[in-house]
């Protein structure tokens, strides 16, 4: 294996390929040679059981921007089995447990009452300001917030058709007509780096801005 070669894989629109094209820059800065294909450009050998590039050459370390839900739709899922993981994707396959908000119900019922988490279940039950969540979503899309069983807010969207989560409606703070969510990044179980996003709207979706911000010791300056 050749750990200082990585390919970076998306789709072909603007922003993806953009998305990627950056962290393929900090790679390539940092040392590794690197190399962008499209995502449906990633083929499988079934001979030898690898993934392969165009000119047939083993992929050995692949960073995607592309869901692992994906993934299992198109039939490449039990190909990451059969290739017994010798192909180091970025992120891991594991990471579909995390991605799906399923495992939300299951942790409260693992851990109810705890105080990092929110009450939530595959059905209302007895809820009544909750939230109504795609298992899969992003950026806000088919989120419903509902308030004395009431919808307030609703985005539409593409996702949904694998489920719904309900979870308890944790009101965000309220600056001046704007709804910040602080998104935090853990690596080795100790905290990276975090994101301010920033919306005009109860439900953080895909018009909402990115904050820049600054950490000292002692506060954070937004």
């Amino acid at each position: 294996m050749n750990p200082h070669y990585i390919y970076f894989a998306s789709l072909t629109n603007i922003e993806d390929v953009t998305n990627v094209e950056y962290l393929r820059d900090c790679a390539t800065q940092a040392g590794f040679e690197t190399e962008f294909i499209p995502i449906q450009d990633i083929g499988w050998a079934e001979d030898i059981e690898e993934f392969i590039a165009g000119d047939k050459t083993i992929m050995e370390y692949i960073f995607k921007l592309y869901p692992y839900e994906w993934i299992l739709e198109d039939g490449f899922g039990e190909k990451l089995i059969r290739n017994n993981f010798r192909s180091q994707w970025m992120e891991p396959a594991w990471k579909i447990l995390l991605s799906s908000k399923a495992i939300l119900p299951i942790l409260w019922e693992l851990f109810p009452d705890h105080p990092y988490l929110l009450e939530c279940y595959f059905e209302t039950k007895h809820l009544k300001d909750f939230v109504k969540k795609p298992i899969y979503s992003r950026e806000g899309a088919n989120v419903s917030l509902f308030k004395n069983n009431v919808a307030i807010e609703e985005n539409e969207g593409d996702y949904g058709k694998e489920g719904f989560i309900y979870q308890q409606l944790f009101e965000l703070p309220n600056f001046d007509g704007n709804y910040p969510v602080i998104g935090s990044w853990v690596i080795g179980q100790e905290s990276a780096g975090i994101g301010i996003r920033e919306s005009v709207h109860l439900i953080t979706n895909n018009q909402s801005r990115f904050i820049p911000h600054l950490i000292d010791s002692n506060k954070i300056y937004v």
